[in-house]
């Protein structure tokens, strides 16, 4: 693979904490304004700039980016923000309830997310892309940081185990409980160790979260084809060994017509069901849990009922073929309005919560995809069904962004 260190735009050590902000992606407009609220460093000003601006506003408006780009420049001006003098990697560490896992940022190229040697599993939607490339182009930096993983290499564990006895530059707990690290690396010796490691031992990475940025980075590339700092985009890349994908599930508003009875005769064509005592947060692979009238059930797929080639053998593609196809008449996730998803991180109890408020009829919690089967459906050039997988913890803005 083909990286290389830059030139980090970072906060002053005393001000990490007030920069740093979730990702632009998980807030809409309403909660910026909210989490913004009395926080002049907050990076949301750049990455959601239409907080600044009246409510009335087309967040896609150009005045929105033209605002991000008067805030970039008034951050570095009043020194919130400073560029490192010389081009570094970044070590970046979160640990969330306990569990840490850490990543090497840097900036990926262009040209090996055009040839495929950063595979993709999600396709991207144009209207997504518009908004960060019109983003991009207009404050010339990068602010989104992909989110990409790769297999274990020893030499770059050992390494980065070498760097993180030092004492990092940045050690703070955000306000969602996550804490955050980060190293410099910038003695000429390790900068040109790990870009060999990379270059001769890492031939993939894959995108775990960030299909928008990167696809957007790669049309800024071909826009600015005069610019170097363009073909290459902002990356952080964690050891497949280190990453934890979350569960993903599904809540149903109505039963197609079905009575409930109806329904669970139905299934046992294609699951053996046990009655449970308890929230089911399945265990194993082709386990469900479902939520329907009151009570709990596990399901757990028979055998033949599936294929087993890269697509058909996840959990998400036997509920959708077996139980939302066939019985719920739900054919298209993505366009079906009776279908509805809970990201793992709010936990089953919300489930149970959709259902029992009446807003929904019948819940389903899956097992989490595994990087392995992520890995797999990459490599087969295949892309996964929507709504997969859900990666925590999130890495943040503002740390570190890459400049054009």
């Amino acid at each position: 693979m083909n990286i290389r260190p830059f030139k980090a735009l970072r906060p002053q050590e005393l001000l990490v904490a007030e920069v740093a902000s979730p990702p632009y992606d998980v807030l809409n407009s309403s909660e910026a304004r909210i989490a913004a609220e009395n926080k002049p460093n907050s990076f949301l000003h750049i990455t959601k700039s239409e907080i600044d601006l009246p409510e009335t506003i087309d967040i896609h408006a150009q005045e929105v980016y033209d605002k991000a780009a008067e805030n970039l420049k008034n951050f570095m001006a009043n020194k919130i923000l400073f560029s490192e003098d010389k081009a570094c990697y970044y070590i970046y560490e979160l640990t969330m309830n306990g569990r840490t896992q850490t990543g090497l940022v840097c900036t990926s190229s262009v040209a090996d997310y055009n040839t495929d040697k950063i595979k993709k599993h999600e396709f991207t939607r144009p209207e997504k892309e518009k908004d960060r490339i019109d983003h991009m182009l207009t404050i010339k930096a990068q602010t989104g940081n992909v989110f990409l993983a790769c297999n274990d290499v020893a030499a770059m564990n050992s390494l980065v185990a070498e760097i993180k006895k030092t004492k990092p530059c940045y050690d703070f707990i955000a306000e969602d409980a996550i804490a955050h690290k980060i190293w410099v690396v910038n003695t000429d010796e390790q900068l040109q160790e790990i870009t060999s490691i990379f270059a001769n031992k890492v031939p993939f990475t894959y995108i775990a979260d960030g299909h928008h940025r990167a696809a957007s980075a790669a049309k800024c590339a071909a826009a600015m084809p005069d610019n170097e700092e363009a073909a290459y985009f902002l990356t952080t890349i964690f050891p497949a060994s280190e990453l934890a994908i979350l569960d993903y599930n599904r809540v149903v508003k109505d039963l197609n017509g079905l009575e409930e009875e109806e329904f669970l005769a139905k299934l046992k064509a294609d699951f053996q069901i046990f009655p449970a005592t308890k929230m089911v947060k399945p265990e194993k692979l082709h386990d469900f849990g479902m939520y329907l009238a009151g009570n709990w059930y596990l399901l757990t797929s028979k055998e033949n009922t599936y294929t087993t080639d890269p697509i058909g053998i996840l959990d998400v593609s036997i509920l959708q073929e077996n139980i939302l196809a066939k019985h719920l008449g739900i054919m298209d996730v993505r366009t079906d309005k009776r279908i509805d998803f809970v990201g793992g991180i709010r936990g089953i109890g919300e489930l149970e919560k959709r259902v029992n408020s009446g807003e929904m009829k019948v819940a389903f919690s899956l097992y989490p995809v595994t990087i392995q089967q992520l890995f797999d459906i990459a490599d087969s050039g295949q892309v996964m069904p929507p709504k997969s997988t859900w990666f925590e913890p999130k890495l943040r803005d503002g740390i570190l962004t890459h400049l054009l």
